[in-house]
């Protein structure tokens, strides 16, 4: 049963939540510079199109290990601190990256900028804590919208940064732009601290336990696994696509491809109040339909732009408004949990991003863009078998109605 939350935390207002939504799509960024980046970072580095995929599975394995090592901490230690410590440090991986003078310090940089961008699923569940329970659904909605932006707005401002400059130019604005977020969030975000009452090992160790007492919490983290894994299965092959002919584009126009995933953030928003609405089973089927779906589009995406636009916004509008549907649940599980909750369900999506890139990668090197289609419509079957046939994935009544907790 939902619980009420431990700790009467302050009144979360909308100039609150709009920094917090900056700074989570700017902390999620930079595990997308690379992206539209590889083929201009293999040349320089001399690798092969496996070899260039390796980054963006460094960027996801290390945003894992950050998930179940750092994020736990938010139930630990006063959170503003913690929050604005890790944006800077996040920062510093970033200048790492600029800096690079080979492919082990690109790796290293992208290694600790990931791990450490997991403040923003630091700061989800803190808005969570502090937002009025009737309104939660929508907040973490609107920080996902922040978060799917930020995605969408690295890809695109990485390839123009790019053009102007080099690969290296990216990172060098981001490393800026984060080092101010860190001052304006110490400004204005309250001190708050959610007593755990534990210490850090079994704080981690909680979390595992938390995936055997949930049977909900592990279902939707399966589930989340599998959504994962298709944006990864599509986007980091989508560079390679774009790059080689007929379309050889530039850096920049490969980057715009994912300004058309935009609407995806407004679906967060919108799912996010289908589930305060108690309506969470149903926007799951929506979206999971829509992923299934959106592979068909894609799969003409070599001989039609307009086929592949149509495909993104499908795939970007089921990923984010599933995923907003997974938290929401979760998060009336164990109030006392929350950044434990997100740690294990995140650590579940981003190891499915992480193994969605990593096969897309070869997928495409030996059996091309058909391939890859194929394999993510098997994701997505997969997704929408699980949902309509586990009954652990379904969320209870007394878990999507909105609360106390």
């Amino acid at each position: 049963m939902p619980q009420g939350d431990p700790v009467k935390a302050p009144r979360l207002s909308s100039i609150i939540v709009l920094l917090m939504s900056v700074a989570i799509g700017l902390a999620v960024a930079s595990n997308y510079y690379a992206q539209p980046l590889l083929h201009s970072i293999g040349a320089q580095f001399g690798l092969s199109t496996t070899a260039a995929g390796g980054i963006v599975t460094v960027a996801q394995l290390s945003y894992a290990a950050g998930l179940i090592l750092l994020v736990p901490l938010g139930d630990m230690i006063e959170r503003r601190s913690l929050i604005v410590l890790m944006t800077v440090l996040s920062a510093c991986g970033l200048l790492i990256t600029a800096f690079a003078s080979s492919l082990a310090l690109v790796m290293l940089g992208t290694a600790v900028a990931g791990s450490l961008s997991v403040v923003g699923q630091v700061l989800i569940p803190f808005a969570s804590t502090l937002a009025v329970p009737h309104e939660r659904g929508k907040v973490v909605g609107t920080l996902m919208s922040g978060l799917l932006l930020g995605i969408l707005l690295a890809r695109a401002a990485a390839g123009a940064l790019a053009d102007l400059g080099s690969w290296r130019t990216v990172y060098w604005v981001a490393a800026v732009l984060m080092l101010a977020t860190s001052v304006a969030l110490w400004r204005l975000l309250p001190r708050h601290k959610n007593p755990a009452g534990l210490s850090y090992p079994r704080l981690l160790a909680s979390v595992f336990h938390l995936y055997t007492d949930e049977p909900l919490f592990r279902a939707r983290s399966l589930l989340g696994a599998l959504l994962f894994a298709s944006f990864g299965m599509f986007w980091t092959p989508l560079t390679f696509l774009m790059a080689a002919p007929p379309y050889a584009y530039s850096n920049t126009t490969i980057g715009l491809f994912g300004l058309a995933g935009a609407a995806g953030a407004y679906a967060a928003n919108r799912f996010g109040r289908m589930a305060d609405r108690g309506l969470g089973n149903r926007s799951t089927g929506i979206g999971l339909v829509l992923l299934l779906v959106s592979w068909l589009p894609i799969a003409f995406g070599q001989v039609s732009v307009l086929a592949l636009v149509a495909g993104i916004l499908l795939l970007d509008l089921a990923i984010q408004g599933v995923h907003v549907t997974n938290l929401s649940a979760i998060y009336r599980l164990n109030p006392e949990a929350r950044s434990r909750l997100t740690a294990g369900t995140m650590t579940a999506n981003f190891i499915g991003a992480a193994t969605g890139s990593l096969t897309s990668s070869w997928i495409f090197a030996h059996a091309g863009w058909s391939g890859v289609c194929t394999a993510g419509a098997l994701l997505g079957a997969a997704a929408l078998s699980y949902a309509a046939l586990a009954p652990n994935a379904r969320i209870p009544a007394s878990t999507a109605m909105p609360a106390g907790g």
